[in-house]
């Protein structure tokens, strides 16, 4: 087994950044009061709680009431599609083929109409102007896949929303707009109003920060049930003591990588291309999944034909290279991948892909080696 391995995986987790470990460090210690206290230490961590919470407002154009800390992702996606479809039986969710299953799943115990992707991932729009009915009251798209990096048109979305919304007059049900954000972080402008978004999930552990940290934006005057019942912490969204650390953390973490975005995605696209050229100078015939033009930087799916994306990656693995077969959270689904499907992809196809997502300490150097070990594999 190598000693360390090349890690291409940053869509599944990243690192903590050491500079976000410290900022969290003394609320694990010295600063460990929760915050709900009324007493001075007590009122010193809600300070930190808070400040943390108006540095998150700041880069998505939000006020700092609009931001809710959650435990990850997952909770996000679920307060966001529970909490709206809680409050109107009857109605509908729309989604995409291709989103998390952390919003499929949520979405689909209600009445979900899944709007088409075209074959590099890109939503339909008409496909779901049409999926849009009176009867909608949520619109989840993904921002950018987890998967094959396809980034969504979400103005465009947002404005098709619009119409919906203006056509339907004041007296008739709301509609409403969530992106999962969570693999858009490091690399995409979060402004929410920019967007066109009533609300958005974002995950830490996507972005350098600790792992079961997140937030939801949600845009003043939506209203939404929330799922965990107690002290009505986080505007009675998310009862529980406030994980000071992790809200820290996460603050810290979107400062530097929205800070950082752009010259890291320049740096990226540099080295996908270089990734995607290296692969089909090599190997003709691997294919390449996903929008080549709308995508996040550091993604690379491929499709290596007559070879079992399994096997391949026990054989990465044993060579120092670690990646993955599609997303991490449905890692031990043996299902060919739903967002493989959804682009049209057939299950030998899809059983014959990998996904390798750069990160930051990933270099030119890496990039030759880790294309001649998977070259020498499936070429």
């Amino acid at each position: 087994m190598p000693a360390k391995f090349i890690y291409l995986d940053h869509a599944a987790a990243t690192p903590v950044d050491p500079a976000v470990l410290e900022a969290m460090r003394p609320y694990f210690t010295e600063n460990f009061y929760n915050p709900s206290a009324v007493y001075g230490p007590g009122r010193q961590a809600r300070v930190a709680l808070e400040d943390a919470r108006r540095q998150v407002a700041h880069w998505l154009g939000a006020r700092g009431s609009e931001i809710i800390f959650t435990a990850g992702g997952t909770e996000a996606n679920n307060l966001a599609i529970h909490g709206i479809m809680r409050q109107f039986p009857g109605t509908n969710v729309v989604v995409s083929g291709i989103e998390h299953e952390s919003v499929l799943e949520p979405a689909r115990q209600y009445e979900c109409r899944e709007a088409a992707v075209a074959a590099d991932g890109r939503v339909d729009l008409e496909d779901l102007r049409t999926k849009i009915d009176d009867r909608t009251v949520l619109v989840s798209i993904g921002y950018a896949n987890n998967e094959i990096g396809t980034v969504q048109p979400l103005r465009e979305i947002a404005k098709i929303i619009d119409q919906k919304r203006r056509s339907r007059g004041e007296a008739k049900l709301p509609l409403y707009f969530h992106t999962d954000a969570c693999q858009a972080g490091n690399y995409l402008d979060l402004h929410a109003a920019r967007l066109g978004v009533d609300m958005m999930t974002l995950n830490g552990g996507k972005i350098y920060g600790p792992k079961q940290s997140g937030t939801i934006y949600v845009k003043a005057g939506t209203h939404l049930e929330p799922l965990i019942l107690g002290g009505g912490q986080e505007r009675g969204l998310r009862s529980g003591t406030e994980n000071v650390a992790a809200a820290v953390g996460f603050a810290a973490a979107l400062d530097k990588t929205q800070k950082t975005r752009r010259d890291e995605t320049a740096r990226l696209e540099e080295l996908r291309k270089q990734f995607i050229k290296q692969l089909q100078e090599a190997v003709p015939e691997t294919t390449v999944n996903g929008s080549l033009k709308y995508r996040l930087p550091n993604n690379v799916h491929a499709t290596f034909p007559g070879h079992d994306n399994e096997r391949l990656l026990i054989q990465l693995e044993e060579a120092g290279i670690l990646a993955a077969a599609g997303s991490a959270c449905s890692a031990s689904n043996e299902e060919p991948s739903h967002v493989l499907r959804a682009i049209g992809l057939s299950d030998d196809e899809a059983r014959a892909s990998l996904r390798f997502t750069m990160g930051r300490t990933t270099n030119p150097a890496i990039i030759d080696k880790a294309t001649q070990i998977l070259c020498q594999l499936v070429g």
